[in-house]
């Protein structure tokens, strides 16, 4: 059980509460695993999730849509655990993300108005699963399963009292108003294979004008019609041929109980359900792919030769990329085929159309696939066009990302909050993800890749994929947007290294400022951030080897690029032109001489570069040194300017595979083949610092934005944080294999790729609003499991925070009659009124006092003349100064208890200090003194608390202790106990009962700012969310 801090919020007493039923528990049970897990190590951990970036559309299971009011229609779609949902009149913005996460793989959904049903799990026979009711993000509910049959859900439907999900083996049917378990349907006859259990496809739907009755699709191309209020099989409609396969996808027509059906050999057939005859039967021509998803235009245009007529269709398949559109007024002709719809991928990878669904009563098509993509498509009606153009897209990577790199701050400082994020995927894709808002995100532009699939014949199912068009995958990438010039940058043809600029007018635009090394590539290619394209170069190596790294320098004019053969070339980023090679080539005086010793047999040492791999290369911000690395175990210090070899060192022992820079600290990180990260001072060029404890192969590393952490991923899948200034490790947790990393300049969040995973994880950097512990952690007992937990996969933490909050909300409502409010409510802190001037000079009274006083005495003139009496003289010549002097140790002379005495002979025998501090023994109220303390000046304050006696010393601290407890006047009070402490702090040990209440204070004090810094880093988290992209 976890600790009283760690305990469960009452959020999780709310949900229990609107729950409320026994069937519930599965839902309340797994929220409470989740507040557990984050309670548990959001106390630990540096790094806490924050969300993910880049998934839209990632699984197979469809979309589902629904109209919401009369003006706009929300798409949700599944992203593996959690569920997102999308506005189309905000042009596919997300609007809500579903939390907690589901404890399994999401497998079907379905929305029914204000309510999204989601299916999980159900693999295997240990799988747990369950139904899921999402609204607005929210988990409101849950159905209640039958776990006699295991088995994933693959349909859920909607419709009157009924809920009915369809499994491979039975039919579960739930009533929709009390979310019960209603009956369990099985197949009227068992599979065809003896050692199969699964009879039906998963594909069901029903008819609007049939009551109560569902048509369920079998393996074996059968349709069996159930009536799901008894349970009972009414009719089968047989399949068309023995060998047409299992049904693939059914969808009721507009027409009165016409019914279309989508078989494995690529057939679909509109039947009369009513007579049970053939209406309709359509075949591709151009493919054998079964159609997987179906569906009729219900605004009555889109068909006929002017396309005013209705009978509109759109079919799909998850094969194929393609939408085809058909005209059933001309017996089922194809009017138009939507090339390239969705991408089709030849590197192994699932891709194609996943769902197609016409919006009700709208000229509008909803497509999704398994690129990752969703996207809205419009018909125009003048001039007519049976194919439809492109309205809204919201994509990311198709494939697992490689590669991750912050944008760094502009010299503008336009990107220097750290909102942008480049990341690079095996897709062979260039994005560039925003952290603020998810409809800024963009792929840039390789050129017109799918005109030139077109153009080639290319683009066709059996065609190779769009992405043979384009470059190769991403290796290495670097960035600087100093040169950048945004949208009016200087463009020409992508990667044509055409010389036609001229230099006066791109020094005045800018130009490229991203570089990008690639597989198997000997060519560097350059990036246009601010245009979001691809640029005008091609660098080549110089032993024309593919290039294995790039570096920009941070004045983003140069770019070096280094090859597989250990080459070292730089090209001048605005021009395109080569300008050195490291080491330069010989000079004719070199050779001449080289000529000579070599006849006299005389050794020449000629500096040589790598002979190896280049593996990393960077720059120091002022493009004097350059630093490389390579596979030969050598590092190389270089004249930047010149090309000189300035050091080697070489270590075969320690080989380097990458190498990074923090030009803050000025130091460099260097992963070695030996498992070590260890970090060189550029100036010295020395080791001052080895990083162990990865186990397996480094994949990636960085430095922190201010230099004091790297952050390193490896093998074992954990992700480690060592603090240079101690050498320690001070956090290690374990998440799915981590790829690539990377720390933004504002050291806000941290990004990770995973394997497997086109997704961005962002991470919050707790240090930047809380304090957070840096001590050591031990490597065998303080990594931290999250691969076991909602927390990682969750991607977000905000679920419990926002539900904490929805919790607290309800605060009494305040009347008042006066503008002055004491205090809102218990539970929060208040602050007093009175100006902040007033206690600081009170804190900082002696200060005040010591500036005042003067510096030196008065100086008599040097020249004066004869006939002016000085202004230090009286009348008879005599230096007043020596008199003011005396008069001045006189006063100092005289003694404390001489001033104290002649002041208490003015004022009565008891101060009201001593009476209040003598009301508050008796009645324990300290509101009296505190505000006799808060109407005294700051001088006046400090003599107060100076005056107190031995005996009143441990009534006045235990009074601020009850103030303290009330939650009033904070800073006054920390104020006077900080005077307090200063005057009286020799008397704690001595004076009795004055040490017992100083420490009671103390730990009155401990936990207040415990619950005030949870509250602010909370609140700060809150306002981040708030402000950035959902």
């Amino acid at each position: 059980m976890p600790s009283n801090s760690q305990r469960p919020s009452d959020s999780a007493v709310k949900v229990s509460r609107a729950l409320s039923t026994s069937r519930h528990e599965r839902v309340l049970d797994s929220f409470l695993h989740f507040e557990y897990a984050l309670a548990a190590f959001s106390e630990d951990l540096l790094l806490t999730a924050r969300k993910t970036l880049g998934l839209v559309s990632p699984t197979s299971v469809p979309f589902t849509s629904v109209p919401l009011g009369k003006t706009t229609f929300q798409i949700t779609t599944s992203v593996g655990y959690a569920l997102q949902t999308y506005d189309l009149q905000r042009g596919l913005n997300l609007v809500f993300l579903s939390r907690p996460q589901c404890p399994s793989q999401i497998t079907s959904t379905c929305a029914y108005r204000d309510r999204v049903f989601a299916a999980w799990g159900g693999s295997h026979p240990a799988s747990p699963r369950g139904v899921w009711v999402v609204k607005r993000g929210q988990v409101v509910g849950e159905l209640e399963v039958d776990n006699t049959y295991t088995q994933e859900i693959e349909r859920i439907l909607v419709f009157g009292s009924w809920i009915v999900g369809c499994g491979k083996q039975a039919i579960e049917v739930w009533k929709s108003d009390t979310y019960e378990h209603y009956t369990t349907i099985l197949p009227s006859t068992p599979a065809a294979a003896s050692n199969s259990k699964e009879v039906f496809s998963g594909q069901i739907c029903t008819l609007p004008t049939i009551l109560n009755k569902v048509f369920v699709g079998r393996k074996d191309g059968y349709i069996e019609v159930y009536n799901v209020s008894t349970g009972r099989l009414v009719h089968t409609i047989l399949a068309p041929s023995a060998n047409c396969g299992s049904v693939t996808a059914l969808s009721p027509a507009l027409a009165l109980c016409l019914l279309a059906v989508a078989y494995a050999d690529g057939s679909l057939i509109i039947f009369d359900v009513e007579s049970d005859e053939k209406v309709l039967e359509l075949h591709q021509k151009d493919t054998k792919k079964p159609i997987t998803s179906i569906s009729f235009r219900s605004d009555g245009m889109g068909a006929g030769d002017d396309g005013r007529k209705s009978g509109s269709m759109a079919t799909s398949s998850i094969g194929s990329g393609d939408i085809t559109l058909w005209d059933l007024n001309r017996g089922g002709k194809i009017v138009g085929v939507l090339r390239g719809a969705h991408e089709t991928s030849s590197l192994g990878q699932a891709t194609g159309v996943n769902k197609v669904e016409f919006l009700p009563g709208q000229p509008v098509l909803i497509s999704s696939g398994l690129d990752n993509s969703l996207r809205s498509w419009v018909f125009d009606e003048n001039p007519f066009s049976p194919t439809p153009r492109l309205l809204h897209s919201r994509s990311g990577h198709s494939a697992p990302v490689t590669r991750l790199r912050f944008l760094p701050t502009a010299s503008d400082g336009s990107d220097a909050a750290g909102k942008w994020l480049l990341s690079a995927g095996s897709d062979r894709s260039l994005w560039g993800f925003s952290l603020r808002r998810d409809g800024q995100s963009t792929e840039l532009s390789q050129g017109a890749v799918k005109h030139k699939a077109r153009k080639t014949g290319l683009l066709t199912d059996d065609g190779p994929g769009v992405e043979q068009f384009k470059a190769s995958p991403i290796i290495d990438m670097a960035c600087s947007l100093n040169r950048d010039g945004g949208m009016g940058a200087v463009g020409g043809q992508v990667w044509a290294n055409a010389k036609t600029s001229n230099a006066e007018v791109t020094s005045s635009t800018g130009w490229e400022s991203v570089v990008t090394a690639h597989l198997n590539d000997r060519f560097a290619r350059t990036w246009s951030w601010g245009r979001k394209k691809a640029g005008r170069w091609a660098f080549e190596t110089g032993d024309h080897k593919p290039v294995t790294s790039v570096t920009i320098t941070t004045c983003g004019t140069f770019a070096v690029i280094g090859s597989a053969g250990g080459s070292l070339d730089m090209y001048n980023l605005q021009s395109g032109v080569h300008r050195q090679r490291y080491p330069p080539r010989l000079t004719p005086s070199q050779v001449k001489l080289l000529q000579q010793q070599a006849q006299s047999e005389q050794i020449l040492t000629i500096p040589q570069g790598h002979r190896d791999a280049v593996t990393g290369i960077v720059v120091d911000s002022l493009n004097r040194t350059m630093v490389s690395t390579s596979l030969d175990g050598s590092v190389i210090f270089w004249d930047f300017s010149t090309g000189r070899l300035l050091e080697r060192r070489a270590d075969a022992q320690a080989v380097p595979t990458a190498i990074r820079y923090n030009p803050s600290s000025g130091l460099l990180a260097l992963s070695c083949d030996d498992l070590c990260i260890r970090i060189i001072d550029i100036e010295s060029r020395k080791i001052v610092r080895e990083l162990w404890g990865c186990v397996g192969q480094i994949y990636d590393y960085c430095f922190s934005h201010d230099g004091r952490w790297v952050v390193s991923c490896s093998m074992d899948s954990i992700i480690r944080v060592f603090d240079l200034a101690t050498g320690h490790l001070i956090d290690a947790f374990r998440t799915a294999t981590c790829t690539s990393i990377a720390f933004s300049s504002t050291g806000e969040f941290l990004a990770t790729t995973h394997a497997g995973s086109a997704g961005i994880n962002i991470w919050t950097n707790k240090a930047l609003f809380t304090h957070v512990s840096t001590r050591q952690v031990d490597e065998a007992t303080g990594v931290i499991d999250l691969t076991e937990t909602a927390a990682f996969q969750a991607a977000s933490q905000l679920a419990i925070a926002e539900a904490e909050a929805d919790a607290d909300d309800e605060i009494d409502g305040i009347d008042d009659e006066s503008s002055t409010v004491d205090q809102l409510d218990r539970s929060l802190l208040t602050l007093s009124i009175v100006p902040q001037s007033r206690w600081q000079t009170l804190l900082n009274l002696d200060s005040i006092r010591e500036r005042n006083k003067p510096i030196q005495a008065p100086e008599k003139p040097k020249a004066a003349p004869f006939f002016l009496g000085s202004a230090l003289t009286n009348g008879t010549g005599a230096d007043t100064s020596l008199s003011t002097a005396a008069a001045e140790v006189e006063e100092t002379e005289r003694s404390r208890i001489s001033r104290l005495a002649l002041a208490s002979s003015s004022q009565p025998s008891h101060s009201k200090i001593s009476s209040l501090l003598t009301s508050f023994s008796l009645e324990r109220d300290s509101r009296e003194l505190c505000d006799y303390l808060t109407t005294l000046p700051p001088s006046a304050a400090d003599l107060e608390i100076r005056s107190l006696t031995l005996s009143e010393m441990p009534l006045f601290v235990g009074a601020l202790t009850a103030q303290l407890e009330s939650r009033r006047s904070f800073e006054l009070v920390n104020t006077w106990m900080s005077v307090f402490l200063k005057v009286h702090g020799d008397f704690v040990a001595d004076v009795p009962g004055l040490n017992d209440a100083v420490r009671e204070w103390r730990s009155v004090m401990q936990v207040e700012e415990e619950r005030l810094s949870k509250l602010v880093g909370y609140t700060r988290g809150i306002v981040e969310f708030l402000r950035s992209a959902r």
